[in-house]
């Protein structure tokens, strides 16, 4: 049996569940972003500016906290991964710089 995943395909669509559905008007758009983004996915300089971008400005990789208090709780050590330290905040500039 294939799984949802397996039945992907380039339109966009997941199984007989889920696709693309927006209004007319904004097919040529989003066709123009697929021709770019198809591009820029295995460009070598794209992805060197997403990672300097994630370094130098989000600040990434984000920094683990030790949360003590948590962790003597609990009887187990208790690492945060500190997100809310990224610039803007951890969804705004992930969700940002992910669709650029």
């Amino acid at each position: 049996m294939n799984t949802e995943i397996e039945n992907h395909n380039t339109k966009a669509y997941f199984g007989k569940f889920g696709g693309q559905y927006v209004p007319e008007t904004a097919m040529y758009a989003l066709t123009e972003l697929e021709k770019e983004y198809q591009k820029a996915k295995n460009d070598p300089a794209f992805e060197e500016e997403l990672q300097d971008l994630l370094k130098n400005y989000v600040g990434r990789p984000s920094p683990l906290y030790y949360a003590k208090n948590l962790s003597a709780h609990y009887g187990q050590d208790i690492y945060l991964k500190r997100e809310d330290l990224n610039h803007t905040g951890a969804h705004k500039i992930n969700n940002a710089l992910g669709q650029v």
